[in-house]
């Protein structure tokens, strides 16, 4: 069970962060005492990448990617019944899949489009570039907050693979449930705004919030 590091004074909190750099450099500040210098931030587009370059920046140390997508509802793609990560983890939400009652012909069709997604991403955001060595790294897996955790979770199993030294989250915003799901299969969470609300959304964290656009993902990747 990961340890988890909060800001209890920002607990259950809304509106506490101007925006995702303003976050980013509130968890660099919070992860500095804890990180060796060998360690690496992996961070989840879109939302990720802003965050995770603050952090990258202020603390010295590399930076990459880790491509993750949720497996949308077909009637409400705002939702999600589980994951797939970029090198095909499939993690599915299997509570809310015999809740909806989707087959199994219709969970194969969404993480085939969902694939296809991931590897139109990772030639967008990653290029040819070969995914990095990870054995013996201390990975800090970071993305603007977290609402159910599958998307997490397909990330840190993908990782797993790799002999990684230590796995860390980092992350500005976290529901209760995600934190309970995800802290099983991690060494610690950094968490700054915790929050135990019945009806939660990472928005509703910052002060100023938008859903970041390809061309302003490339433009941070460019810096």
């Amino acid at each position: 069970m990961a340890e988890i590091i909060e800001e209890k004074v920002l607990r259950n909190k809304n509106y506490v962060f101007r925006d995702r750099a303003h976050a980013g450099m509130l968890l660099a500040r919070k992860l500095e005492p804890y990180i060796e210098p060998s360690s690496m931030v992996l961070a989840i587009p879109s939302g990720g990448v802003p965050v995770g370059k603050v952090i990258s920046k202020e603390l010295g140390l590399p930076f990459d990617l880790i491509i993750v997508r949720k497996l949308p509802i077909p009637y409400n793609t705002e939702a999600g019944f589980g994951s797939v990560s970029w090198d095909g983890e499939i993690i599915l939400n299997e509570r809310l899949v015999k809740q909806l009652q989707l087959g199994g012909e219709e969970i194969n069709r969404v993480i085939e489009d969902v694939k296809h997604e991931l590897e139109w991403r990772m030639e967008r955001f990653r290029g040819k570039r070969l995914f990095p060595e990870l054995k013996g790294i201390t990975v800090i897996i970071v993305d603007d907050g977290i609402a159910s955790g599958y998307t997490m979770l397909a990330a840190i199993s993908s990782l797993k693979k790799r002999s990684c030294a230590r796995i860390i989250v980092a992350v500005p915003t976290a529901s209760k449930n995600a934190i309970e799901l995800v802290s099983p299969y991690v060494d610690k969470i950094f968490c700054l705004n915790f929050r135990e609300t019945v009806v939660f959304a990472v928005a509703d964290a910052y002060q100023e919030w938008h859903d970041l656009t390809e061309q302003e993902v490339l433009d941070l990747l460019k810096k």
